[in-house]
């Protein structure tokens, strides 16, 4: 099998009083794609950190966000969806700005194809099982002192 590539990915835990910050996509069925948190490609000359917080403002049209903790860092085999392995950056973020319990947002990627609906809310971190993909892996670290 040919070396597939590795894609280094920010992964946003967004929390507020014992709460994560999720969306769904609209125009996607859940099945499909399930629910998921914030999260994205880091770009070129982008660090995970600040990938981090683009892709939480782009996702959820929320602006003030800050990094808490790096909780580190995991791999994640995409195979069947895709032939790409994940090094995935999660962080912990704070959001510093009233948030309703449930919002729409849309993502524009810089103009190029149409914009990506999504249904933001929040649900208890002890939920976060529900996550696709492998995106609660590192959720655990939140009840931690030190991410380490």
């Amino acid at each position: 099998m040919p070396d597939r590539p590795i894609r280094d990915k920010a992964l946003c835990y967004v929390v507020r009083n014992g709460e994560l910050l999720v969306f769904r996509h609209l125009d996607y069925s859940f099945e499909e794609v399930g629910v998921q948190i914030p999260a994205g490609t880091v770009r070129e000359g982008e660090d995970p950190q600040g990938a981090a917080l683009r892709e939480a403002r782009e996702e959820t049209g929320l602006h003030d966000f800050s990094v808490v903790r790096k909780l580190g860092v995991v791999e994640y085999d995409t195979t069947p969806y895709r032939a790409e392995l994940q090094r995935r950056h999660v962080f912990q973020l704070a959001l510093h700005e009233e948030a309703p319990d449930r919002w729409m947002s849309s993502e524009d990627h810089d103009g190029v194809g149409p914009p990506t609906r999504f249904e933001c809310f929040w649900i208890p971190l002890e939920h976060g099982h529900v996550l696709q993909s492998g995106q609660g892996a590192l959720l655990h670290r939140l009840f931690e002192d030190d991410a380490g």
